[in-house]
């Protein structure tokens, strides 16, 4: 591929994920110089075309963007602390996971040393990179993903929320969150409509379906929830206590665990107790809250 309008980028740390990053900006084109401490990973980039860095210093001198994805801060530090004087005045990308106080205070040292920081949040697995349809999260230095963006869109849609460098982490944290929360009531569900015989690709194929309508009632309740109030004009909490009562009785009469519609009923009952029955089901956003 011809590289002449190209951004020559760095890759530091070469697990599943850093080598997916690092192959999807060589196969973009990219001049890519790759470095791990464990140099025989670099192998099957470099037979891609990847330059192999024999340290990190070396790695950070080759690029002016440097992106670093390993195990934690702690290790994110170790690597290019000593190495704040090459790295100012170029951009690091740091895709490495952690918490939104981790990512402010590497944004701060990153400040101080005169370096651009942006901090991402990669909302896919290493076969997703690449893929324009998965969503990487971007928060720091102003103008720096709308100044990189060509390069980075090789590797997700790149979505950018802001300054606060803290904020693509927090994003990560809370939407980790969610999927879990999806993959255990899809779980539950499969194994309610399994005990019947119903094969879980035939059910999940109608749950997709449902979801795409769940997604409209989320957007609604988000006005609500920013609003603070909480109309029940679409189906309030009184009629879902009795929905998950059918739910729950079902799930007994086949023997499915039923701790997880138990937590949602336990919830519902306290909004009710309350005196929220009538509300819709965003009030219980004040449980979490406390």
């Amino acid at each position: 591929m011809n590289n002449e309008h190209k951004d020559n980028v760095t890759v530091i740390g070469l697990g599943q994920m850093g080598a997916a990053l690092a192959g999807a900006f060589l196969d973009a084109g990219h001049p890519t110089t790759v470095f791990n401490r464990s140099p025989e990973k670099a192998e099957p980039l470099v037979a891609r075309g990847a330059r192999r860095a024999a340290t990190v210093a070396e790695a950070v001198e080759a690029s002016e963007l440097v992106v670093v994805c390993v195990l934690d801060y702690a290790a994110v530090r170790g690597l290019l602390g000593p190495l704040a004087e090459a790295l100012r005045g170029k951009v690091l990308v740091n895709l490495t996971s952690g918490s939104p106080e981790q990512a402010r205070a590497e944004a701060e040292w990153a400040a101080g040393h005169g370096i651009g920081y942006l901090d991402g949040g990669i909302m896919t697995t290493p076969p997703g990179i690449g893929d324009s349809a998965n969503m990487i999260l971007y928060a720091g230095g102003p103008g720096l993903l709308a100044e990189h963006r060509p390069t980075l869109a090789v590797l997700g849609d790149p979505v950018d929320l802001g300054p606060d460098a803290g904020l693509a982490s927090l994003y990560d944290t809370g939407l980790l969150g969610l999927m879990w929360s999806v993959f255990g009531g899809w779980l539950h569900a499969t194994a309610l409509v399994g005990a019947d015989g119903v094969p879980a690709k035939e059910f999940t194929a109608v749950s997709v379906r449902w979801l795409r309508t769940v997604s409209w009632f989320l957007t609604t309740y988000a006005d609500q929830i920013d609003a603070g109030e909480y109309p029940g004009d679409d189906a309030t909490i009184d009629i879902q206590v009795a929905g998950i009562g059918h739910l729950l009785h079902a799930g007994e009469e086949r023997g499915i665990d039923g701790r997880l519609p138990r937590l949602h009923l336990e919830l519902m009952r306290e909004a009710v107790e309350a005196g929220h029955g009538g509300d819709s089901y965003a009030r219980i956003i004040e449980a979490f809250r406390k």
